[in-house]
């Protein structure tokens, strides 16, 4: 019990993860099959479904956009402030700070950020050959042909989709930066101590 009150929020997030993962899955798949059946095609099981180039390519699609923003967030707090924002450090402390000497000093300064962009990097190109996968699917149904990899990255389906999402991360983590010089919630680490000014980006909790 006390192991699972210390590691409560990471818990909490694995299991609504899981949860949604489920409800997209169950509901993608009666979506899919209606629209199969609508234009005279054949419905597919649960887990052909699951194990098929759609589902996996709208989850990376949400997953490589999480990553990114994450990515980019942690890199632009190094060098860029946001004067009472609890997303942002003081202003005098802009810029960045120093790291144990050597690589492996450098590489463990740098180890969040850069394994946030390793993970996008690969969820994008996941993204990539899921979506890949379909598109030609859909082509071939309708008398089209193939698309290579290379040919589908530059396409504009493959941006359209990658834009869509990462759009939506920007408006979140801008937001979330403005939102926290004025608001507060009392008790989260991610607002400011409600007693703050405005202009002040003081420690959290």
């Amino acid at each position: 019990m006390r192991w699972i009150r210390s590691n409560g929020l990471s818990i909490f997030f694995l299991l609504i993860l899981v949860a949604a993962l489920i409800g997209q899955a169950i509901s993608g798949v009666r979506v899919y099959n209606g629209e199969q059946l609508q234009h005279g095609g054949t419905a597919i099981s649960q887990w052909e479904y699951v194990k098929g180039p759609i589902f996996w390519g709208h989850v990376m699609e949400n997953w490589e956009s999480e990553f990114l923003q994450f990515t980019l967030f942690i890199g632009a707090t190094v060098l860029l402030v946001q004067r009472g924002s609890a997303e942002s450090k003081e202003p005098q402390n802009a810029g960045r700070a120093p790291h144990r000497p050597g690589f492996r000093g450098w590489l463990y300064g740098n180890s969040l950020v850069l394994s946030m962009t390793a993970i996008f990097l690969a969820t994008w190109a996941a993204q990539s050959l899921g979506n890949l996968r379909e598109f030609n699917s859909q082509e071939l149904e309708h008398g089209g042909e193939a698309t290579t990899w290379l040919e589908y990255i530059a396409s504009p389906d493959f941006w359209e989709r990658t834009f869509q999402n990462w759009q939506s991360e920007f408006l979140a983590v801008g937001t979330m930066v403005v939102f926290s010089i004025y608001l507060r919630q009392a008790g989260s680490p991610e607002s400011k101590r409600l007693d703050t000014p405005h202009s002040e980006n003081t420690p959290t909790y």
